[in-house]
């Protein structure tokens, strides 16, 4: 059993504001939006205000962007 399963471990309701993002309802970790893998609230550092969402890494964040039109996809 992992930090993430068990007794205490909750999944975070979070606003994500421009530079920052705000604990609505407390918990352990979110969710990456595009991969799936449980993210530690310490360790969050990517995600999009317009959507709302949590990515794990640059990379999820980058295929995310993608996906929505915002940047060009990578050849």
């Amino acid at each position: 059993m992992n930090r993430f399963e068990g007794p205490g471990s909750r999944k975070a309701k979070v606003r994500y504001l421009d530079g920052d993002f705000q604990v609505i309802a407390p918990g352990t970790h979110v969710v990456c939006a595009v991969t799936g893998e449980t993210i530690p609230l310490d360790e969050l550092r990517y995600w999009s205000v317009a959507r709302q969402e949590a990515y794990v890494d640059v990379h999820a964040a980058l295929k995310a962007e993608q996906e929505a039109g915002t940047v060009p996809a990578s050849e």
